[in-house]
C-alpha cells in the first residue's frame, strides 16, 4: 500500500439553480414525449397520427438535447 496517495470520492453534488431548472424541464418533456406516444397509440385518424407523429419526433429531439446538455453541466 502506497502512502502520499489519496483516492478522492465524488461527493453527491448540490445542483446549482440552472441544473436544477434543465433538470425539471427534462421532467417536463419526458412527460410530454409519454403524453403524445399515448395520443398516438390511440388515434385513428390519419391527420391527427400525423400529427403525433411530428410531436413524438420533436420531443425526443429535445428531451435528448436536454439530456445532453445535462451531461455536460454535471461535467464542467
Amino acid at each position: 500500500m502506497k502512502t502520499g496517495f489519496f483516492i478522492k470520492k465524488r461527493q453527491p453534488a448540490v445542483l446549482s439553480q440552472e441544473n436544477q431548472a434543465l433538470r425539471a424541464e427534462i421532467d417536463r418533456t419526458r412527460n410530454t414525449l409519454e403524453s403524445a406516444r399515448n395520443h398516438f397509440e390511440q388515434v385513428v385518424d390519419p391527420t391527427l397520427i400525423d400529427c403525433y407523429i411530428y410531436e413524438l419526433n420533436a420531443a425526443q429531439l429535445r428531451y435528448q438535447f436536454l439530456l445532453r446538455r445535462f451531461k455536460h453541466l454535471e461535467e464542467a
